[in-house]
């Protein structure tokens, strides 16, 4: 194979995974009629007609989504051979990319990261943020980060903080006006503000346990939001009761902007981990990464 021919197979992978000419150029830092013309080139070579194209979408065709199914374990078993190699190096480099949420980000990843970058000047982290469940492994992440320790069954999870719980909160006038709900099926009786989920767009039900039995509970209000920052400040406006991780709320107890309810019925969960494929053949730079944030009992 010609080095020209493997490179037009990189560019057409990069627009069959995207669905775009514009994403995939960006993705791989060309211009859009360039990438165009070689993934022509291709298609003339093997006078096959790789794409579908439209106004709107560019799709594989049939022979198209064979031949991507084919090159990209392929291309993967390259990339990890050349991550394999870094272990030769005199210092590690490499470029590690983790998703993950706002919150997550800037309370473990971020504080924990930057003695790595000011150590080791030949790594490079990206971190994206996205509050939404990412497929890592389409969407090229080393890693991502979720809540709980419930991963696909192909990922290794590592934890990377303290467990969390669920509190239901509200400021000090709201309970003085309208007391402290007994249990929690006393909250159908309370304005409270919902959690729009942003993976499946529906709204979080509040979540309980005591004495090892679950309950959960739907709770109703003027406001909704997918934005925990959001939530908090309407909180903190006093337009009614909230149920957020202790991690999201801590700041607002300890000053005593906002006060906890129901904490006998708000047990401890898995809190952060970071997973990544189990078929990953870690790189230097991302097992430095990973001993950086692994969750250490103080």
């Amino acid at each position: 194979m010609k080095r020209d021919e493997l490179g037009d197979l990189i560019a057409f992978l990069a627009v069959c995974e995207e669905r775009s000419f514009t994403k995939a150029a960006a993705r791989l830092g060309t211009s859009q009629s360039s990438l165009s013309h070689t993934v022509k080139r291709l298609e003339e070579r093997l006078d096959l007609r790789l794409l579908t194209r439209t106004t709107r979408n560019v799709s594989p065709t049939e022979v198209g989504e064979q031949l991507a199914s084919t090159l990209r374990p392929s291309l993967d078993n390259i990339e990890n051979e050349l991550r394999s190699l870094s272990v030769f190096r005199s210092r590690p480099a490499g470029l590690v990319r983790l998703t993950s949420s706002r919150k997550a980000a800037q309370d473990i990843l971020y504080p924990k990261l930057t003695p790595i970058m000011k150590e080791y000047p030949d790594i490079r982290i990206e971190i994206s943020i996205d509050a939404k469940w990412t497929d890592i492994v389409e969407e090229r992440f080393d890693a991502g980060v979720r809540l709980g320790e419930s991963v696909e069954k192909d990922m290794i999870a590592v934890r990377i903080g303290p467990e969390l719980r669920m509190l239901v909160v509200g400021t000090p006038d709201y309970f003085a006006k309208y007391g402290h709900p007994k249990t929690p099926h006393d909250l159908t009786e309370h304005t409270c503000i919902n959690l729009r989920l942003p993976t499946l767009g529906g709204l979080y039900p509040w979540e309980f346990e005591k004495d090892g039995k679950p309950l959960n509970v739907r709770v109703e209000g003027q406001f909704t939001s997918d934005d925990p920052d959001m939530i908090i400040q309407a909180c903190c406006d006093g337009h009614g009761l909230c149920c957020l991780t202790d991690h999201h709320v801590e700041p607002y107890l300890k000053s005593g902007e906002l006060v906890a309810t129901l904490e006998d019925w708000s047990p401890l969960f898995p809190g952060y981990y970071l997973y990544y494929p189990s078929r990953r053949q870690a790189s230097s730079a991302f097992a430095i990464v990973l001993d950086a944030l692994r969750w250490k009992v103080r």
